[in-house]
């Protein structure tokens, strides 16, 4: 399993992105719970956000970034940038990942 940091930018207005979030949301909910995504928010200032997940692949995670309605209502666009962890701490429970303690 890949680890990747997704940012997204913002491309339109903030009222905008208002309404599609909710939808937004539902869809983060969704690949919670199938353990795609670890951890999400919005970034400060609110430019856009970032996720921090994890998939077989990059093309596997493009295909269901595809599918945010951020995307689908062209309110966002994401950079994903794979990377390779090689420690954790105790909060961050991945399996194979060396604790440090």
């Amino acid at each position: 399993m890949n680890l990747f940091v997704l940012i997204s930018q913002y491309l339109k207005p903030q009222a905008d992105v208002d309404v599609v979030t909710p939808r937004h949301r539902a869809w983060l909910d969704d690949h919670y719970r199938s353990g795609t995504f670890l951890v999400s928010g919005r970034q400060d200032p609110p430019t856009g956000g970032v996720i921090v997940a994890r998939a077989q692949s990059r093309e596997a995670l493009e295909a269901l970034m595809a599918n945010d309605p951020f995307v689908l209502e062209g309110c966002a666009a994401y950079t994903i940038t794979a990377f390779t962890p090689v420690k954790r701490g105790a909060a961050v429970h991945l399996d194979d990942i060396p604790l440090v303690q």
